[in-house]
């Protein structure tokens, strides 16, 4: 079928299934290009798909990390740590499994691929995991109507936060908490569920919060 809005006239059936243009999602974003540029400004879509929004949106946070590794603004390991940053403020939450996989491959491709272009051989397997982590925290399959994860659970979000000499500290929040009804609540203003010990952003994965 060619169209690249739809996968299947089953899936908008069953689903109600419609991706968002490309030329649309350029045009949203164009509308607040700022926070497009701020490395630490929080991007949730609580409908991603495989991430047509969020795709663009690291395109753009990542282009502000490579413009100051090229201008020698940035280290090695700071544009590693910005765009580590730049990772973090993503989110997702995506109803279909085949979607949410989808999104965080195509998140984690796009990271590689700039990745290597700058750096090439002198990169690093721990910075793309910390990635890789990251990821499968921020890009969700779940319901955001529910509250729910595909089994069950109450969605969980985690926010990252870069606290000084590379370290990150994380707090989750129960999803349905953070969308209250009230217009001026901030994403992550209540009291998180969970808090963990900083870590070293190249360091971020799995074993380092006991969850393999």
């Amino acid at each position: 079928m060619d169209n690249p809005q739809i996968k299947s006239r089953r899936r908008v059936v069953d689903h109600g299934e419609v991706f968002t243009n490309p030329r649309e999602v350029k045009a949203m974003l164009d509308l607040v290009p700022q926070e497009c540029d701020r490395l630490d400004s929080r991007f949730l879509e609580p409908a991603c798909g495989d991430g047509n929004f969020l795709i663009e949106i690291l395109t753009r946070k990542l282009a502000v990390c490579r413009r100051r590794a090229e201008s020698k603004q940035y280290t090695q390991l700071q544009f590693e740590q910005a765009a580590v940053q730049s990772v973090s403020s993503i989110y997702g939450i995506e109803l279909l499994p085949d979607n949410a996989e989808a999104c965080r491959q195509r998140l984690l491709d796009y990271f590689i691929q700039e990745y290597r272009s700058l750096y090439s051989s002198a990169c690093k397997s721990e910075c793309i995991e910390a990635v890789r982590y990251l990821l499968s925290k921020n890009i969700i399959c779940g319901n955001a109507l529910t509250y729910r994860t595909a089994d069950d659970n109450w969605i969980v979000v985690s926010e990252w936060s870069m606290i000084g000499d590379g370290k990150m500290n994380r707090r989750d929040y129960e999803f349905s908490y953070l969308v209250g009804d009230s217009a001026e609540q901030d994403l992550f203003s209540d009291l998180p569920c969970a808090t963990f010990s900083p870590v070293y952003f190249l360091n971020l994965n799995a074993a380092a919060y006991g969850e393999e």
